[in-house]
């Protein structure tokens, strides 16, 4: 998306949208905001572009780019503080088979009021929810666990950019053939970084995003691509400039949350 200028009441107004999950301010370049958006379906999008985008003064052009495979997304990032022995102790704690009967079902009034009370603040324990909610803490702990191993819902942590020492992050797009996208990603999430790798249409066929210790960390990686994937063509280079809006969180200039516009994408 591209603008002329980009008053502060605009961003305001995007953030909150239930639709916009993330809103970026990007350094100068081929476009001034970057939003992740998440919709039910292409009608949808259609109709945030139509209804709330357009109207926008600010706004000369949108592009739309539709996430047809996502590899790795922010829930699978890790800050890499943890050692081996930690992580495997992590991961028997919360591992288990999939719930196919929990697939197979959507949720319910209760489920919905949970994932709602989590999208203000993961952070809610099972008894704070269990009271908020009207229920057992079991019945938190057992709607929870199955929604969890069903996929329906991930934890995700996030953390300012000051604490992480990444403070740069760029989204790259680029060009590949068909045939070795599904295999690019493989390479591409093993890079320093990796906050996002999918598969999506329009004039690129693949977009990464990674959270970099500084400016010149940006042609680093892309030269790491250059050499290990060959029929990659890198297309832009987007500098995010300041994060306003992460995954329904608001963020200050500093990274750290000031507030909530809950994701709401059930």
């Amino acid at each position: 998306m591209t603008s002329t200028a980009w008053p502060a009441s605009c961003t305001t107004r995007l953030t909150e949208l239930n639709e916009a999950a993330t809103v970026e301010l990007t350094a100068p370049g081929s476009a001034d905001l970057l939003l992740d958006v998440l919709a039910a379906d292409p009608a949808d999008v259609h109709r945030f572009v139509d209804e709330h985008l357009a109207p926008l003064p600010e706004v000369t052009s949108v592009e739309c780019l539709f996430a047809t495979s996502l590899y790795t997304e922010g829930s699978r990032w890790r800050l890499g503080s943890l050692d081996p022995a930690q992580l495997s102790a992590l991961g028997r704690r919360h591992g288990g088979a999939p719930d196919a009967e929990a697939s197979a079902s959507a949720p319910g009034e209760v489920d919905r009021a949970l994932l709602d009370a989590l999208a203000h603040d993961g952070r809610l324990g099972l008894a704070t929810l269990a009271q908020r909610l009207d229920v057992s803490a079991a019945t938190v702990r057992r709607r929870l666990g199955r929604l969890t191993r069903s996929g329906t819902v991930a934890f995700r942590r996030d953390v300012a950019p000051e604490l992480t020492g990444l403070p740069v992050a760029v989204t790259f797009r680029g060009r590949a053939p068909v045939r070795d996208v599904n295999t690019l990603h493989r390479t591409l999430a093993t890079l320093h970084g990796c906050r996002l790798v999918a598969a999506v249409t329009g004039t690129s066929t693949v977009l990464a995003t990674y959270w970099l210790p500084g400016i010149g960390s940006v042609r680093q990686h892309e030269t790491a691509m250059a050499a290990r994937l060959g029929t990659l063509e890198i297309t832009d280079r987007i500098i995010c400039a300041r994060t306003v809006k992460r995954m329904g969180h608001l963020l200050d200039r500093a990274g750290r949350r000031a507030g909530t516009r809950p994701v709401r994408s059930w």
